[in-house]
């Protein structure tokens, strides 16, 4: 169907209509004053339900029509009809005015109270029984809030935070940038693995130098615990040779119970066989554990009632 344009239609010097991005900013504010129209047939009923001056509506409505370039309606007396332009028109504005609502039904129940939603992002080492028990006792006193919940390591995190895709984080080692606000919560013992069959399997503890001439398993360059590896080997006065790196600290207790290499790992939740977990004496080998979030981002009231939780935790985030 061809459509009569309105001399006068706004233009690029190319001949194309204005750009789409202008020309929506230009009529998004008069879309619901349009489909109020277009409902009623009546612009003095459509001001009235929308209490609005009819001045100021029939303004908008000849205001839209100019700007389009093309006529909506068809005027009958203190009636109106659309014509077929506005009735094609009509469709994507009340498809466009619905997500508009579904949009922002959905940001206000994410930031409800007592039933909101809570974006947040941990270490994949603390998914089996860190996170739950937090979950399980912050829920004690909020039973309905709502979680996305993110595993990752702790620079695509961050970026989470960044990107807004999170609002809180638990992440190691704690971060020092200036867009950000962390908080150190506790801190982890990490362990030499090493096989059973190893010949420091019979030691309850040991210096990590005496690893130096070990084959080590490690995560991936970026996760934090591997720059905590590499910062303990090189306190110890060596540089790990790595044959394996990983994504994972369970996948690498595998690789070492297969006599593939020794690794620098937190306490397993559930013990390993085929391998055993030394102390290490020298150097002091933890992590620290912290909070993180973006500075200057307003909290929801859920994101604020969990972060306050997550701050009360300081010396107890842990399982003994």
């Amino acid at each position: 169907m061809v459509h009569q344009q309105r001399s006068g239609a706004r233009l690029s010097p190319s001949g194309d209509t204005e750009d789409t991005t202008d020309m929506g900013m230009l009529l998004a504010p008069r879309l619901a004053h349009f489909a109020g129209v277009a409902r009623t047939e009546h612009v003095t009923r459509a001001a009235q339900e929308m209490n609005v001056p009819q001045s100021t509506l029939s303004r908008a409505m000849a205001r839209l029509e100019q700007d389009l370039g093309v006529d909506l309606f068809a005027r009958h007396g203190r009636t109106v009809s659309l014509t077929p332009a506005g009735r094609t028109f009509l469709t994507s504005v009340e498809r466009a005015l619905a997500e508009v609502r579904r949009a922002a039904d959905e940001v206000r129940a994410d930031a409800d109270a007592a039933t909101g939603k809570v974006a947040f992002g941990f270490l994949h080492t603390m998914g089996a029984e860190t996170v739950p028990a937090l979950l399980h006792a912050f829920r004690a006193d909020h039973p309905r809030v709502r979680f996305g919940l993110v595993q990752n390591h702790g620079e695509a995190m961050l970026e989470g935070l960044r990107a807004g895709q999170l609002d809180l984080c638990l992440t190691s080692p704690v971060p020092d940038a200036p867009d950000l606000v962390a908080r150190r919560l506790d801190e982890q013992k990490l362990r030499l693995v090493v096989p059973a069959e190893h010949r420091l399997a019979g030691r309850r503890r040991v210096r990590l130098a005496e690893a130096a001439e070990e084959t080590f398993v490690t995560l991936e360059p970026g996760y934090g615990l591997r720059r905590i590896t590499d910062a303990l080997c090189r306190e110890a006065g060596f540089r790990p040779r790595v044959a394996f790196e990983g994504e994972e600290a369970e996948t690498l207790r595998g690789l070492v119970a297969a006599g593939l290499g020794v690794a620098l790992l937190p306490p397993p939740t559930v013990p390993r066989p085929g391998v055993v977990e030394l102390a290490v004496t020298a150097p002091r080998a933890v992590r620290e554990i912290g909070v993180a979030w973006l500075a200057d981002r307003p909290d929801t009231p859920p994101v604020a009632a969990f972060k306050k939780f997550l701050l009360s935790r300081r010396g107890a985030l842990l399982p003994d």
